[in-house]
C-alpha cells in the first residue's frame, strides 16, 4: 500500500507553482517544517484514533453481543481498516502540502486516480475475501462507513492543521541531534583554518 501511494504521488506532473520555487540546496533538510506540521497531525490523530479503538471498540462498535474471538476478529479488521483508508485519504493531502485546496490539477492527473482506485479495489478484496491470508473478516455496511468517515477526517484536519504557522528554521535545528552545521560567516573560516593548523 505504501509504495502505491509513493508511486501516485511521485508520478505526478510538476505544477507552475512548483517550477517558480526556488532551488533547494544540498544542505537543506529533505523533510520541511511544513511537512513536519502535516505528519505529526494525521499522526496523532491516528494514534488517537487507534488507540481507541483497540481499547474501547469493542463498545464503540456494539461488539458485546459477539463472541470474543469474534468481536477481536472484527474490531481488529475495523483498525486496520479504518488505518487504511487514513493513508488512502492523506494521500490527496499529501499532493499540495502547503495549499488549502488539495483538489487542484487532481482530474488531470490520471495515473493518480489509477493508483488510488486500484488500493481501493485491493484494500476491498484483503478485507472481504482475504482473511486466511490477511487475519480479516468481512465487515458489514455500517462499520465501512465507520473505517471511510475515519479516513475523511483527514481531510479537514490537514485544513486545519495548514493554519498552524511554521517557523523559517528548520524543524531540526531547535534539537542537538542536528548534523547541520553553520557554514557561513567567520566561524566556519576559523573552524577550518583550526583543523588545518
Amino acid at each position: 500500500m505504501d509504495t502505491l501511494g509513493a508511486l501516485a504521488l511521485a508520478t505526478g506532473p510538476p505544477t507552475d507553482q512548483l517550477m517558480r520555487k526556488h532551488p533547494v540546496g544540498r544542505r537543506e533538510p529533505l523533510i520541511t517544517n511544513i511537512m513536519w506540521r502535516n505528519v505529526i497531525a494525521q499522526a496523532l490523530f491516528q494514534v488517537i484514533v487507534l488507540l481507541t479503538l483497540t481499547f474501547k471498540g469493542n463498545d464503540i462498535l456494539k461488539l458485546k453481543h459477539y463472541k470474543t474471538g469474534r468481536a477481536d476478529l472484527v474490531r481488529n479488521t475495523v483498525i486496520f481498516n479504518a488505518f487504511v483508508f487514513c493513508q488512502i485519504f492523506n494521500e490527496f493531502n499529501s499532493r499540495k502540502p502547503d495549499q488549502k485546496n488539495i483538489f487542484e490539477g487532481l482530474l488531470s492527473s490520471h495515473l493518480f486516480i489509477g493508483i488510488i482506485s486500484i488500493t481501493l479495489v485491493l484494500q476491498v478484496l484483503i478485507v472481504e475475501f482475504a482473511g486466511k491470508i490477511a487475519s480479516t473478516t468481512p465487515l458489514d455496511w455500517e462499520k465501512w462507513i465507520v473505517c471511510i468517515v475515519i479516513g475523511f477526517i483527514s481531510w479537514p484536519l490537514a485544513a486545519i492543521a495548514k493554519f498552524i504557522p511554521v517557523p523559517e528554521k528548520p524543524f531540526l535545528d531547535y534539537c542537538y541531534c542536528s548534523p547541520r552545521k553553520s557554514t557561513s560567516g567567520h566561524g566556519s573560516s576559523s573552524h577550518r583554518k583550526a583543523e588545518v593548523d
